[in-house]
């Protein structure tokens, strides 16, 4: 009974939501717009149109109606009191003279420890005409401040991020390729696609992209439009000829709040402070006011000479605008965070992403992102090791190249106190020589045999030669002999071999290490346990070209998709857990994993009926789904279809070129080898002249199929083509 009755709550929930109106410019229309067309201001005009389905299902269905009047009820009713992230109110008398105050505690703690707040709400400490600032804690600050500190220690002493210079091509030329994994604000694929398409050539440009880059902007197709002004692929107009002085560095666009007040100073005559008032009017929405500036500004207008038309035109331009307009001063700060972060990223590469990687070390997901693109710039991050590693990500030269060596506190069950112990003890009295050496000289709370176990498992001691399947077997005993050793020495007791060494003859206390290996797979799967990610290697690895050509994007690609987005997406299958419903049918959940990062796939009962004997750890496979977002705090993927991906090792696919044999020339074949040559990688190339004959080009020729395909298709066509 009462699952028949939830699910019946549960079809009238799916009704409803499928009825709402969409987002307009990210944001909802409130319940009352959709109901009651008399109250509806022009903002919500749309979504009322858009909530006609809803209106009819409310008719149609009686508990749907109740549903929705209780709903209307509640909305807009105070639900909890919650404290703003950043909001500080800064007062020059004590806050008390101003406001009441109280204190919040959380669940569990004292009232006396809890954080003092404001009673009244943002609104009313503005109206009181208190000083109220949002101070924001970023962590790419502490990134750039680590960053700051390594390159002066390796690089260069004089190093200051602050003093920079803000024309630096290499910089221009990285923003510009869309090379920004790792920087500031500007990491996502639309992101990126953007800045391939504007070609930020100065400072200016970088910060209009993070004005534009927003709901508001981006509906109205104003990001593609500045993208198309600046380099002239659109011709860029005005509404009036004088607005060139004012508008000229934006293209006509307002895209800061800054424009739109300089244009009611220009074309209405307003004060600084007059203006400023326009753009809280402007950016509230209140009726009253709008009008009243409406009368003000079509008035200045008139009186300018421009015209009491153009005012009306114009006010209207500037209220659509000031939806989407973005505070410059704001662009510009975090613009400068944005260009600090690329400039680290174009001339201290591994220095960077040694304290990127530091600042996500126990977030795996963007750990793993910032490690794929590591690999992407030829960057080696090698395993922990006890002997080169530091507390964090650090570089370190191996060979005469520069690495980035792991951090031992990044190892699950290592703590960073016991880490500092173990690098603190290094520095003093020089590196280890052996496990033995290690576990006679480390502070005794260092041995903790799980905190060991996991250093050997993430491969901290495979340097000093001792291999880890080996040294797991042995361990514990050899901890344990150690000890008795070294208590009974503090004791003044004396053994009687204590004193051997490793080459000593004859007999020896020590416990031999047995050489035993882990195979690749299993030694990956410890690795993935103890760091979070695959470091020394990955099961995807070598086979990433085959499986991006199964799959329409990378999960994180994936990620940034709408909600309900259908997409195909690969990777592979870890920790597959299977549970059953309240029907008792059962149902999956894992996570898939692709070089760049993870997602959990949930697999219900119909879709696991068809596909769920084929779903095993470690498996490869590609997954058609959905995207799920409804749950604020995680992004799911449902999925509908998965195919086992076999054979992606052995499959070797070549690059095919077809040409006619009356347009080869000198230039074509000068042109193709120089091409060829650029992409150099392990796929053959088939040159098909006439009819089904091909020629195989010599081996260094080779390429890289996924490098090499885009460039080939603008001169080929058709006729260049993997098989």
């Amino acid at each position: 009974m009462r699952a028949s009755y939830e699910k019946k709550i549960k079809a009238i929930e799916d009704k409803i939501a499928k009825a709402m109106p969409p987002l307009v410019m990210g944001r909802d229309t409130p319940l009352k717009y959709c109901f009651e067309e008399d109250k509806i201001d022009k903002e919500h005009r749309a979504g009322y149109q858009a909530a006609t389905e809803l209106r009819d299902l409310c008719d149609a269905d009686h508990d749907v109606k109740r549903i929705m009047d209780v709903a209307r009820g509640l909305e807009g009713l105070k639900r909890s009191v919650g404290i703003h992230a950043a909001a500080m109110v800064i007062t020059k008398e004590p806050l008390t003279e101003y406001l009441p105050v109280q204190r919040k505690p959380e669940q569990g703690q004292k009232p006396e420890e809890a954080p003092v707040v404001t009673q009244y709400e943002m609104h009313g400490v503005e109206a009181l005409g208190l000083l109220k600032m949002d101070i924001l804690g970023l962590r790419n600050l502490d990134v750039l401040s680590d960053a700051n500190q390594m390159i002066r220690a390796t690089q260069d002493p004089n190093f200051d991020i602050d003093d920079i210079p803000m024309d630096d091509k290499p910089t221009y030329a990285l923003l510009s390729r869309g090379d920004t994994i790792g920087v500031f604000q500007l990491e996502s694929p639309p992101m990126r696609a953007l800045l391939r398409s504007l070609i930020p050539e100065r400072f200016e440009d970088l910060s209009a992209v993070l004005a534009l880059y927003r709901p508001g902007p981006m509906s109205a197709n104003m990001h593609n439009d500045f993208a198309d002004f600046k380099n002239k692929r659109k011709k860029n107009t005005y509404f009036h000829p004088d607005a060139e002085e004012t508008l000229g560095d934006t293209f006509g666009l307002m895209i800061y709040q800054e424009s739109l007040m300089r244009v009611a100073q220009k074309f209405a005559g307003y004060s600084l402070a007059e203006a400023d008032n326009l753009r809280k009017a402007c950016a509230k929405k209140v009726p009253k006011l709008m009008e009243e500036q409406r009368e003000t500004f079509e008035t200045g207008c008139d009186r300018l000479g421009y015209g009491r038309k153009l005012g009306e035109e114009l006010f209207d331009v500037i209220v659509k605008f000031a939806d989407y307009a973005f505070a410059k001063s704001h662009a510009y700060g975090y613009g400068l965070i944005s260009y600090q972060t690329a400039y680290l990223k174009a001339h201290f590469p591994v220095e960077y992403m040694a304290c990127l990687l530091t600042s996500v070390k126990t977030n795996y997901e963007k750990a793993a992102t910032y490690l794929s693109d590591a690999r992407t710039s030829n960057i080696t991050v090698l395993t922990p090791d006890i002997n080169k590693s530091g507390i964090n990500f650090e570089p370190v030269v191996v060979d005469g190249v520069t690495k980035i060596a792991f951090g031992l506190s990044g190892i699950r069950n290592v703590g960073e106190a016991l880490v500092g112990l173990v690098v603190q003890h290094r520095n003093e009295h020089g590196p280890f020589e052996s496990f033995y050496d290690f576990a006679e000289r480390v502070p005794e709370q260092v041995l903790n045999k799980r905190a060991v176990e996991s250093l050997i498992k993430a491969g901290a001691f495979d340097n000093l030669g001792h291999p880890r399947k080996g040294l797991l077997a042995v361990f514990e005993s050899v901890i344990d002999t150690t000890m008795a050793r070294r208590r009974e020495r503090d004791q003044g007791v004396m053994s009687l071999f204590g004193d051997l060494g490793e080459t000593a003859e004859g007999f020896s206390e020590r416990q031999v290490i047995p050489d035993l290996q882990f195979d690749k797979a299993e030694q990956l799967k410890f690795e993935k346990e103890m760091l979070g990610l695959y470091v020394s290697d990955h099961p995807l690895m070598g086979i990433e070209g085959a499986l991006r050509r199964r799959v329409d994007c990378s999960i994180p690609d994936a990620l940034e998709s709408a909600d309900g987005a259908f997409v195909v997406i690969g990777g592979i299958i870890n920790n597959l857990k299977r549970r059953y419903t309240r029907k008792g049918d059962q149902m999956a959940t894992f996570d898939l994993e692709d070089l760049q990062g993870s997602i959990e796939v949930t697999v219900f009962p119909k879709t696991l009926e068809k596909f769920g004997h084929q779903l095993v750890d470690d498996i490869i496979v590609s997954v058609k789904g959905r995207l799920d977002r409804r749950d604020d705090s995680r992004v799911g993927f449902m999925a509908m279809d998965v195919t086992v991906l076999e054979g992606l090792r052995v499959l070797q696919e070549a690059l095919h070129i077809k040409v006619a044999a009356q347009a080869i020339t000198e230039t074509m074949i000068d042109d193709l080898k120089a091409t060829l040559s650029e992409h150099p990688g392990s796929s053959p190339v088939f040159l098909h002249v006439a009819g089904d004959k091909a020629l195989r080009l010599s081996s260094e020729f080779d390429v890289n199929l996924d490098r090499v395909i885009g460039q080939l298709r603008a001169t080929f066509g058709d006729a260049a083509y993997i098989a």
